[in-house]
């Protein structure tokens, strides 16, 4: 049995990499099932390409990561060609590279299979030594899929939206990087909640509360629940404590004072601050498509990469 998805694209990391020798040009010098850590992106993409095609799937590589890997000669598709055309998108790299690509693939209902090149990889499961016995059967329909929401964030200044993205992890306000503490006024459906001190503000996802939210003292939140976690960064006030909601919940955090503040999406697309500025965070009428290996686990994810009971016989 064949694929089930006709055409596949690959993206990777667009870092510019070294050249690879006449040797590791060639596809069938390198067998996905030995790949190791230390393999570049262009290595993985080409071995990937050639065990696909052995599948009998087409395959495509993004524009810019065929143009930073040195692989023009295979078949490229820019980000909406392939959001329009492939049925598969397998990512390479961390889980950064994954956020990126997730939102931008959300909208055509693209499912995603993520080879971890990172480091903890909490979305990106797949090791590199492992990347042939796990996606067989994958690509022949045995998986797991699963649902990830995404945050609306807007930037509003004057009643006008001067900012406007996707996010799948979490919105963060921030203070300046010389700056004092900002204050921030929260209100949770147009109900005013608190005005905060501190030296920012984290609204997360439950795929965002294992990111920069629990660094900062969030709970974390199995993605399968519908809600939001709001996490103060260093408040001003001990009793300033995260609180979750629900994943309806409209979201708006007035800048009241504090200078050079930013509001990060994902801590990818960054907006400055001034004054006055609302930011607003609603959830997306998207959703990004995960797709693992069956039998695969949020629990041991946590376990392995939070190394939980590590010690214990």
């Amino acid at each position: 049995m064949k694929s089930k998805f006709r055409q596949i694209a690959l993206i990777g990391k667009y870092a510019k990499e070294v050249k690879e020798s006449k040797t590791a040009k060639n596809l069938d010098s390198v067998n996905p099932s030995k790949l190791r850590q230390t393999a570049s992106t262009s290595q993985i993409l080409q071995s990937l390409t050639h065990f696909l095609h052995l599948q009998g799937a087409d395959v495509v590589i993004e524009k810019e990561t065929a143009e930073s890997c040195d692989l023009t000669n295979s078949q490229v598709q820019n980000i909406n060609q392939i959001g329009k055309s492939c049925d598969l998108a397998i990512v390479v790299g961390g889980d950064g590279t994954m956020l990126g690509f997730g939102r931008q693939l959300a909208p055509y209902n693209v499912p995603l299979i993520g080879i971890n090149q990172g480091r903890l990889g909490f979305i990106t499961d797949i090791a590199l030594d492992q990347i042939e016995t796990t996606l067989e059967p994958m690509l022949k329909g045995n998986y797991t899929e699963d649902l990830r929401s995404l945050f609306l964030g807007k930037v509003m200044r004057d009643d006008a939206c001067v900012f406007s993205t996707l996010a799948m992890n979490d919105v963060v306000v921030n203070r300046g990087a010389t700056s004092g503490m900002v204050e921030l006024r929260v209100e949770v459906n147009g109900h005013f909640l608190s005005n905060q001190r501190a030296d920012g503000l984290i609204i997360a996802t439950p795929t965002g509360s294992t990111a920069y939210a629990l660094s900062s003292g969030g709970p974390i939140i199995h993605p399968a629940l519908a809600g939001w976690v709001l996490v103060p960064i260093a408040p001003h006030t001990l009793s300033n404590r995260p609180i979750v909601l629900g994943d309806d919940a409209q979201i708006a955090i007035e800048l009241v004072s504090g200078k050079d503040a930013s509001a990060n999406f994902d801590m990818q697309s960054l907006a400055a601050l001034i004054k006055g500025d609302r930011i607003t965070v609603s959830k997306s009428e998207h959703k990004v498509r995960f797709l693992h290996p069956v039998g695969w686990s949020y629990f041991d994810t946590l376990r392995k990469k939070l190394h939980w009971n590590e010690g214990v016989a």
